[in-house]
This record gives structure tokens, C-alpha cells and sequence, in this order.
């Protein structure tokens, strides 16, 4: 594994590709919040810092909701935090009667915020299948259920597609198949060889969407076909998915194990 001083190198070469292919409209409204809140630069190599983090286990409701294929674990062979990175990894493997491993975790009750600035370094896996994602949920979903609490997808890629990311919200009245979504091209590089950051800055009436600090996207609640439900504390998600809805299932050309490196988690206000 390469160190982190190179990977830095790595990452200003691909920010300064990006910069020179990407333009931003001149409308949208750029925050630039700095006051950290939540920090997990994943420096304690082994388990995962519970003072932040929980583990969903198994395959849910109907894989989850969307169909997903993975069993869930909190297994060191499916998650673990070594040299400064954190690991989920998907595994092929009969498990529990499913036919793949991974690993979902989440910060409900242990880290919750009304708007700021979300941000992760990431570098994605690759293949038909392969299904990462980096993304909030409303902390009311036991009282009001999805997607009436709202969910902002920060981050989520098909990893047939490496080149290619989304950024979306879902509410009621635009969720599931039909959110308000952007995607997102990255111009000479590929998400899965390089590290990259992926971020909202999100205020009262307006979620701002970033790659490498480029502003790609602005949602606004007049683009929500629906209330507006983005206005009260959100937690984190991070998770792996093979599978599913999005993603579809693995091919005979997706190689396994597959792996998601997460450098750094911070929240802003």
C-alpha cells in the first residue's frame, strides 16, 4: 500500500486535472464552512472508534430495500482500519445464506447534524456490481419513516462506471427510482485508482455538492417535487453494496475480493 505523503501527490495531480475541465454556475452559493466538528482520520489500526460508530449486521429488509445481494458483518475480513485507512471489503463467499460479504456503518445516535460541511476522501472499487456509497439519513426515520426524514446521497457509484459518480436527495414525492439527482463525470482519471473528496455544504435552503472542492451541483427546494425535508439533524452512512437496484448484480468479469478505502470522515460547521 502506498503511503499517504504519495498518495497527497496523487490526488493534487488529479485535482488539478479536474479543476482545468470543470466550470461552475456562477449562481450558486459556495459556504466554505471550517469550523470542525466531527473528525475520523481512522489512525488506530483494528476495530473501528464505536464513540462514532455502529455496524448494520445482515441482509435487512428485502436486501436493504433496494434488492442487494451482501450480508452485512462486522468481521475484520469485511472491515477493519489499517495504516491510517479504513477497509470495507466485499467478499464472494457463502454466508448466511447470502452469496457475498461486506460492510455497512453508521453514526445514528452517536454523531447528528443540522447542515455544515460533510466531507470523506475515498477511493472506490471497480467492477459490475460494486455499489459504495457515502450518505445521510434523518435522524426522525424510527418516528417518520423513509423517505418522509429525508436522505442525501453524498456520494454513490456504480463501479461498472468508474468515471462516473452521483450526487442526489430523496424525499417524499422524489425518492427511490425518481430523486432529485446530478451526476457527475471525472475528466482523465478514474474514481477507482485515485483517492478523491466527496462533500456536500448544506444550509437551510440549499445543499451544494462537491468533487475536490469543484462545486458540480446546487439542490434547492425548488427542485424537490415534494416538501422540503432537509431542515432538521442527519447521520452518516458508509457502506459497501453488491448488488441491488442501482449497481445490478455481479458479472462473471467482476473479480473478488473488491475494496473501498476511506482516508478520512470530517463534518464541519
Amino acid at each position: 500500500m502506498r503511503t499517504k505523503s504519495t498518495l497527497l501527490k496523487s490526488i493534487y495531480i488529479a485535482l488539478t486535472v479536474v479543476v482545468v475541465g470543470c466550470t461552475m454556475d456562477e449562481t450558486q452559493k459556495v459556504t466554505n464552512l471550517n469550523t470542525l466538528v466531527m473528525q475520523d482520520e481512522f489512525s488506530t489500526n483494528g476495530a473501528l472508534n464505536d464513540m462514532y460508530w455502529n455496524h448494520d449486521i445482515g441482509t435487512g429488509d428485502n436486501g436493504w430495500g433496494n434488492g442487494e445481494l451482501q450480508y452485512y458483518t462486522d468481521r475484520s475480513s469485511n472491515i477493519t482500519v489499517q495504516n491510517g485507512y479504513l477497509l470495507i471489503t466485499a467478499q464472494k463467499e457463502d454466508y448466511e445464506g447470502a452469496s457475498y460479504t461486506s460492510a455497512k456503518i453508521h453514526t445514528k445516535d452517536k454523531f447528528e447534524q443540522k447542515h455544515g460541511r460533510f466531507e470523506a476522501r475515498i477511493r472506490v472499487p471497480y467492477g459490475q456490481g460494486m455499489w459504495p456509497a457515502f450518505w445521510l439519513l434523518g435522524n426522525d426515520i424510527d418516528d417518520v419513516s423513509w423517505p418522509q426524514c429525508g436522505e442525501i446521497d453524498i456520494m454513490e457509484y456504480e463501479g461498472s462506471k468508474p468515471t462516473i459518480l452521483h450526487g442526489s436527495i430523496h424525499g417524499p414525492g422524489y425518492s427511490g427510482g425518481n430523486p432529485v439527482t446530478k451526476t457527475y463525470e471525472l475528466l482523465n482519471d478514474r474514481f477507482d485508482t485515485n483517492f478523491h473528496i466527496f462533500g456536500i455544504e448544506w444550509g437551510p435552503n440549499y445543499i451544494n455538492y462537491y468533487v475536490d472542492d469543484v462545486l458540480y451541483n446546487q439542490i434547492t427546494p425548488e427542485d424537490a417535487e415534494g416538501e422540503w425535508v432537509f431542515d432538521h439533524p442527519f447521520y452518516i452512512i458508509i457502506n459497501l453494496a453488491v448488488g441491488g437496484t442501482f449497481a445490478g448484480a455481479p458479472n462473471e468479469e467482476t473479480v473478488f475480493p473488491q475494496t473501498m478505502l476511506i482516508d478520512y470522515i470530517r463534518v464541519y460547521k
